[in-house]
């Protein structure tokens, strides 16, 4: 009896990432997994590495008859009692059989995809809430949050390879370049902490325009764009303040993830992370669009070692308590055996 994971979407993310993530924990916690991906040759890899069986297919639009049935055979072969579409994509393709099919909602997403699941997971209970208010039974709906994890043998990055100073002040942007993740605020704000730099971890469509402007602000040699990385845990131990600026962000796995390897954070009030943080209790939140609040409150945490110490401490502790991976394993393991995939 196998729980089939299904992810459509062939680029990098935080969403991918954390797919194979929960994909692997779940594997170790004795769960019998399969997964269909669209192609992407690392995400394969991983996952077979991991002993999950994969299929890859096209998850393509509206005039894309194969992928559908093809799932569906695959399904059959690995016995599987729960297909869990990741993504509106996934569950357009996901097909119906004798197992249950389940929808995980990572943001506010419209529900006509997931017309005849059986259940839905958002992972937070703003995006829970919502899904009820859209009409769903509430029943048939739970909140089961991200994990974050820090590998005790991950060590920081050499700071001389990304040419940045030993002792200068680090700031780390995590994310897609993209216009939700406000990654122009961080660029604005560091013009107002001239010893900083700033490492920006991500890809996307607005490379070259952020780029652009950090030479147009003058703060271009304090900036490294990292692209695409695949140790993010080094990365969280080099810094010494995470800053996530992000418009629009429905969880903020990225506030998780800082708690988790001991980083203070300082980020938006945007959805996701006004619900995680507790302002000054175990990070700070600044208005949306706002570089002087986020520059001013990246100056306080630098110059209180105190401040980001006790930010850290209360952030771990949220980590334990309420996103420790053995914790969100247990809720995914409930929730499967209450449909027949023990």
């Amino acid at each position: 009896m196998s729980v089939l994971h299904l992810l459509g979407t062939a680029g990098e993310g935080g969403a991918e990432t954390y797919f194979v993530d929960l994909v692997e924990a779940l594997g170790r916690a004795g769960v019998a997994e399969a997964a269909v991906i669209r192609r992407n040759a690392a995400r394969e890899a991983r996952l077979k590495a991991a002993g999950v069986p994969v299929k890859v297919l096209r998850f393509g639009g509206p005039i894309d008859i194969l992928t559908k049935p093809a799932a569906s055979g695959f399904a059959a072969l690995q016995k599987t009692k729960v297909a869990l579409a990741w993504m509106n994509r996934a569950a357009r393709h996901t097909p119906r059989g004798p197992w249950a099919r389940i929808g995980r909602l990572g943001g506010y997403y419209s529900l006509k995809y997931y017309k005849g699941f059986d259940h839905l997971v958002a992972n937070t209970e703003d995006i829970a809430e919502w899904i009820v208010s859209q009409g769903w039974p509430p029943g048939r709906v739970s909140c089961i949050p991200n994990f974050a994890s820090a590998p005790a043998d991950a060590a920081p990055v050499d700071r001389a390879s990304l040419d940045t100073p030993q002792d200068a002040p680090l700031l780390l942007a995590m994310g897609r370049l993209h216009e939700s993740k406000a990654h122009d605020v961080a660029l604005q704000a560091l013009t107002q902490l001239p010893d900083a730099f700033l490492w920006i971890a991500g890809v996307g469509p607005l490379d070259a325009k952020l780029k652009g402007m950090a030479e147009a602000l003058g703060v271009a040699g304090r900036v490294r764009f990292l692209g695409w990385r695949t140790d993010a845990s080094a990365l969280y131990r080099t810094a010494d303040v995470c800053v996530f600026p992000s418009r629009y962000e429905p969880l903020g796995n990225v506030v998780i993830q800082s708690w988790a390897h001991g980083l203070p954070v300082i980020a938006a009030e945007s959805q996701g992370p006004k619900a995680l943080i507790h302002d000054g209790g175990d990070g700070l939140l600044t208005p949306v669009d706002d570089a002087d609040a986020l520059a001013a409150g990246v100056g306080r945490l630098l110059a209180d070692p105190a401040l980001r110490k006790k930010l850290a401490a209360a952030g771990a502790a949220r980590v334990k308590a309420e996103f420790s991976q053995a914790a969100v394993v247990d809720q995914w393991k409930a929730l499967f055996a209450d449909y027949g995939a023990a």
